[in-house]
Order: C-alpha cells, then sequence, then structure tokens
C-alpha cells in the first residue's frame, strides 16, 4: 500500500496541471500565446494545435501574431481561431494573422472568473476522486489481511493530508487567476 501513495499523489498533481494548462487559455486582457493552446486547425485532414502549424509571437502586450509556416494555412487558422469563441477578431494581412486582443468589459471578467470557479471545482472533484479511490485500496487492503489496523488508520490519514495539501494549491492557483482577470 505504501508503494501506491506516490502514485495517487502524481494523480493529484497531474490534476492541477490539467488545471493550469486550462486557464492559461483565459485571457486577462494580456496578449499570451497560450491563448491559442487549445485552438485546433484543420490540417490536411487532422485537427492540429495552431502551434505546430504557425509560429506565435507577441510583439505588443495587446497583439498577437500568427505566422502560419504555410501561406495556404491563413485563413484556415484565421477561422479556427474564430471557432474557437475566444472573443478574438484575427485580421489577414497576406502574411500573418495579426490578433489584437480588446480590453475585457466587466461582465465578459465576471463570465471569466465563472469559467475558472467551475475548472477548479472540476480539478477538485479530480482530487477527491483519487483520494477515495485510495481509500478504497486502504480498505481493500486491511480487509485481506495485508495491513493491519493502525497503519490503515495512518494511510488514510497521510492521503487525507495529500489531498488538503493539493486542494490549498487549486486554491492559490484559483485565487491568483481570479486577480489576474479582474485586473483593470
Amino acid at each position: 500500500m505504501e508503494k501506491q501513495l506516490p502514485e495517487f499523489e502524481g494523480r493529484m498533481k497531474r490534476a492541477i496541471e490539467s488545471l493550469l494548462r486550462e486557464l492559461s487559455s483565459i485571457r486577462a486582457g494580456k496578449a499570451s500565446p497560450a491563448l491559442l493552446d487549445n485552438v485546433r486547425v484543420d490540417y490536411y485532414g487532422t485537427p492540429t494545435p495552431v502551434r505546430q502549424v504557425a509560429s506565435i509571437a507577441t510583439p505588443e502586450p495587446r497583439l498577437l501574431v500568427v505566422q502560419p509556416w504555410e501561406k495556404s494555412m491563413l485563413q484556415p487558422i484565421a477561422r479556427a481561431i474564430q471557432a474557437a469563441d475566444l472573443g478574438l477578431n484575427p485580421q489577414d494581412d497576406g502574411n500573418v494573422l495579426k490578433i489584437p486582443i480588446p480590453a475585457l468589459n466587466e461582465e465578459r471578467r465576471k463570465e471569466l472568473v465563472k469559467l475558472t470557479h467551475k475548472l477548479a471545482e472540476d480539478c477538485r472533484v479530480s482530487i477527491r476522486n483519487v483520494r477515495r479511490e485510495a481509500n478504497e485500496a486502504v480498505k481493500k487492503a486491511q480487509k485481506a489481511g495485508d495491513l493491519p489496523e493502525d497503519d490503515a488508520h495512518r494511510m488514510v490519514d497521510r492521503v487525507q493530508k495529500l489531498h488538503d495539501v493539493h486542494i490549498a494549491e487549486v486554491e492559490d492557483v484559483v485565487k491568483k487567476k481570479e486577480a489576474e482577470v479582474m485586473e483593470v
């Protein structure tokens, strides 16, 4: 049972890493190449991340520039960005896509904060599920006679502490992202 603890901890960490990836695609009024991380473009019949078919730069704080490696990809990338519902409107100048990042209004900021909280709750649920699975594994080992009762209680306590640490980390991440989004 002791050997499984790092596996459970790793799964909790992966849930937080997933949350961080999701939150990086939520724009906070500043241009960031991460805004386009979840955008997929049809590249010869295969949905491909924009990063794999173009370079993304931020020459100014409120401007993204996407330069496709193949000129024929300009329009498909522009359509994919518009279809991603990020509130961005790419402008095609023939060689590159310029994407101005509009300032967020109060209503949009509140929507983004709600989305942040929803993503955080999904992450918390994932962490709780890992805790539940770990506790079930401890109970199963105890019933099978592989784990004495005292050790089982210690393992449950350790799993709970791991859970608490990771839930607190989720809270910190959400507070930072909320402050970033609400910053004018």
